[in-house]
């Protein structure tokens, strides 16, 4: 199968992350075992989807992991010119949900598996799902990794970087804020407990944060060069004529290496108890504010000289290394001991845009990186 096809074939499968990845799942495992390779399968805990490993080559130390999640963000209300989980071609480019982000990588990978028959040094394939939804599904594979797999001396993560060498990503932490008030009718509203009210004020105060945050600088290499704090979806009140009782929204913190969000969230707990819930129960004592972490993403801190980064600078050139803003799965390789570095084809530009594509250029620049990779091993 060329890299194209398996480009058109991984694109076919709707893995939007709300949904099962299983069936992309088995069709790369019954292709693997088609070439002669075994994988297993890490399942989520419901078992509606699943991480794959395998290893191509000698069940040796000093291998390579080549990392891709295989879950894509949504579409919905994009204004697509084509079928995205269909894919296309125009002017040098291919279109579809995932091409770049970051199924064009993993299909690389696997269309050359044929061309892995001589290698003295294994290469692992580590696909994951849940990455797009706060890195979720890799842990647990990582855990198998590194129980069962020989010591690689390399992770190289295939997000789109454009083939430029990244040694550097921010930490991501997810949270949820749940505002608990008291609810009466809005013509009385100093009897209730606004929850809404109140959830403004403290999106108010995470604002001043963020704004602390860009005014004392940070590292630079990152754009923008410091943590982030930023709020998203926001939901509450029921109707125009009632306090609201109930307000929650969501926020993330980007955190550049070395930086703690987990201080950062105990901050903002401590004003909630210290500001805002003792005003509120001094109206109604059944009210409050909870705030819970959903997911956390560890930063991948910048090592130039670990041998993943040298590996991956003799297979592209390129003596430059760099950093991104996204957070990725290489964070939590690296927190598990793992020389990490990120290394894929299209850019991140493309990546969760309508008409999302990656060049036919990346897609070759793709497979030389590999097919070097490939040579280097055997």
């Amino acid at each position: 199968m060329t890299v194209r096809e398996m480009i058109h074939r991984l694109v076919a499968f709707d893995t939007v992350s709300r949904q099962s990845n299983l069936a992309l799942i088995e069709f790369v495992q019954d292709y693997l075992a088609g070439l002669g390779v075994d994988s297993r399968l890490v399942p989520s805990d419901d078992g509606d989807k699943a991480n794959l490993y395998a290893t191509v080559g000698p069940a040796v130390p000093g291998g390579v992991v080549l990392s891709g999640h295989t879950d894509v963000v949504p579409v919905d209300g994009q204004p697509w010119s084509s079928d995205p989980f269909e894919l296309t071609e125009r002017d040098g480019r291919l279109y579809g949900r995932g091409t770049c982000d970051m199924k064009g990588f993993i299909a690389i990978a696997l269309a050359l598996v044929p061309e892995m028959k001589d290698l003295k040094k294994p290469i692992h394939l580590a696909l994951s799902y849940d990455e797009e939804v706060g890195c979720l599904g890799a842990p647990a594979m990582i855990r198998e990794l590194v129980a069962s797999l020989p010591a690689p001396q390399a992770v190289i993560v295939g997000e789109p970087t454009s083939m430029q060498v990244v040694t550097a990503h921010k930490g991501v932490t997810a949270i949820r804020s749940q505002v608990t008030g008291f609810e009466v009718h809005s013509s009385q509203p100093q009897r209730g407990v606004n929850a809404v009210s109140y959830a403004s004020r403290l999106i108010q105060h995470l604002d001043t944060l963020a704004r602390q945050r860009a005014e004392a600088g940070g590292m630079d290499g990152f754009d923008p060069p410091y943590t982030t704090i930023h709020v998203g979806p926001v939901q509450g009140g029921t109707a125009l004529n009632i306090v609201p009782r109930h307000c929650e929204f969501l926020w993330d913190i980007r955190h550049v290496p070395g930086d703690d969000p987990a201080a950062i969230v105990e901050g903002v707990v401590a004003y909630c108890r210290r500001e805002l819930i003792p005003a509120m129960q001094s109206v109604a004592p059944d009210t409050g504010i909870s705030t819970e972490v959903l997911a956390r993403v560890p930063a991948l801190a910048g090592e130039d000289d670990n041998p993943a980064t040298a590996l991956a600078r003799q297979l592209t050139g390129e003596n430059a290394t760099h950093c991104v803003a996204f957070g990725a799965e290489a964070g939590q390789f690296q927190e598990a001991g793992f020389a990490t570095v990120v290394c894929g084809p299209g850019s991140i530009d493309q990546a969760h845009q309508p008409d999302e594509y990656i060049s036919l250029e990346q897609v070759a620049g793709g497979e030389t990186f590999l097919r070097q990779l490939i040579a280097w091993l055997s």
